[in-house]
């Protein structure tokens, strides 16, 4: 989750998925992906694969050369990530990231992934770019902006997006939103059936989004209590 402060408050960048991805096509969503086995050679694989996906999908780089941090540039994102690095004496930012949340999708799901999310102010003299490929749009926003685009039917968001996005929405600034981060707690949605036939999914309340049974639907999406 690549952060800014705006004019109106914190803003994050999304970028919208292909249509033609399997999962999630069309979707809103933070820039991301998963581990590649290279990732280990640079440091801890889960950061050095946050830095090397949000650079591939925003354009914005968590690195420094000569200690600090990378301002405007005209990376090429199309090149192995260790020997990009090399070959413009760049450290990847691992300090930056900071560890938010960890999703693990239902065991009832055909497809099942195992996700970290980071946060992370982005760089200011950095512009975000989407990358034309897994991302076909890209833009800052408020994340309750996000978030009314969903229930207003002009977005598409995942249930772990759209709480993350609520989380974040707790914020004003920034800093605050990296400092008041908490401790991590592992979240893997257990779907339940109500009485009157709907889907539920259970969280753990301890993980902080608010509610620990969410009607499991993708507008609208309310908490019982």
């Amino acid at each position: 989750m690549l952060l800014r402060d705006g004019p109106a408050g914190l803003e994050v960048f999304m970028v919208v998925r292909h249509r033609q991805i399997d999962f999630a096509g069309g979707a809103m969503v933070f820039p991301g992906g998963r581990v590649d086995p290279a990732d280990a050679t640079l440091g801890d694989p889960f950061r050095i694969a946050a830095i090397r996906e949000g650079f591939e999908e925003s354009g914005i780089l968590l690195a420094r050369r000569g200690g600090v941090m990378l301002g405007a540039h005209d990376l090429p994102r199309d090149r192995p990530f260790p020997a990009l690095l090399a070959e413009y004496g760049l450290s990847p930012a691992t300090d930056a990231l900071v560890h938010v949340a960890h999703w693990i999708t239902p065991v009832d799901m055909p497809k099942r992934f195992d996700t970290h999310f980071f946060a992370a102010e982005a760089p200011v003299r950095q512009i975000a770019r989407h990358d034309g490929g897994e991302a076909v749009a890209g833009r800052w926003l408020r994340p309750e902006e996000a978030l009314r685009a969903a229930e207003e039917g002009r977005a598409t968001l995942v249930f772990a997006t759209r709480l993350n996005l609520m989380k974040l929405a707790r914020h004003r600034r920034v800093a605050d939103a990296l400092a008041g981060a908490g401790p991590v707690v592992t979240v893997q949605p257990e779907p339940i059936t109500g009485p009157d036939g709907t889907t539920w999914l259970r969280i753990p309340e301890e993980a902080g989004y608010g509610a620990s049974l969410w009607r499991a639907a993708t507008r609208p999406m309310a908490p019982r209590r």
